[in-house]
């Protein structure tokens, strides 16, 4: 099938392109507005996008306190959303008022961030201390008027449990990350699923070496 996405003429249940751009990773962000109150809420519309400098960006549409939060204090911190925490992060995302610490709904600790004001979840495993770069905005639907706001931020500070420090390397698959597919739908990474493949290979030519990157003996 083909749809434009103009016309969302797919004719099926819902529409499919979240399914379709999947697993997308959870960025679990913690704020604190101007009077000190903490906000917590899960963005599948979330990545790292660059190491140096190390940069996030999370994406949310409407009126959404985080991003507001991060705008007028210049903070936020991303926590890692795992398979232990799922209920706990599904709780997060409620719409409540803003002077609604979610936090307590969600019956979560909060740690101390490091470099930044706003907590860290405690039970996470990862948080990431970032700083406020800027807002950029995507265009606006002209259907029903949507437009989401893209937050940018520089990593300045990570905060790993040691537990999952193994040999000289983060264990990702030990922590069970939790990720986002379409509709109602999530998956989550288990070590056994972890796997590893080298860069590939090349003659002077550019060709690859061996079918599946592998220099052929």
């Amino acid at each position: 099938m083909f749809y434009d996405t103009a016309k969302n003429n797919h004719g099926l249940r819902f529409t499919p392109l979240k399914a379709l751009v999947a697993p997308r990773p959870i960025g679990w962000i913690s704020t604190l507005d101007k009077n000190g109150v903490a906000n917590l809420a899960p963005f599948s519309f979330f990545n790292l996008v660059s190491d140096r400098p190390p940069c996030v960006i999370f994406s949310g549409g409407g009126p959404k306190d985080s991003w507001r939060n991060a705008q007028e204090t210049g903070e936020f911190v991303c926590s890692l959303a795992t398979w232990d925490l799922r209920y706990e992060m599904n709780a997060s995302s409620a719409e409540v008022p803003p002077e609604i610490d979610e936090f307590t709904i969600s019956r979560l600790t909060k740690a101390p961030s490091t470099t930044v004001k706003p907590p860290r979840v405690a039970e996470s495993p990862v948080a990431l201390e970032c700083k406020y770069v800027s807002t950029t905005t995507t265009p606006r639907d002209e259907k029903t008027g949507k437009l989401h706001h893209l937050v940018l931020g520089l990593v300045v500070g990570i905060y790993i449990d040691d537990r999952f420090i193994k040999d000289g390397l983060v264990d990702t698959g030990a922590m069970m990350p939790i990720a986002r597919m379409g509709y109602h739908d999530y998956a989550v990474v288990r070590p056994e699923n972890v796997f590893t493949m080298e860069l590939p290979e090349h003659d002077a030519k550019g060709n690859v070496l061996g079918p599946w990157g592998k220099k052929q003996s």
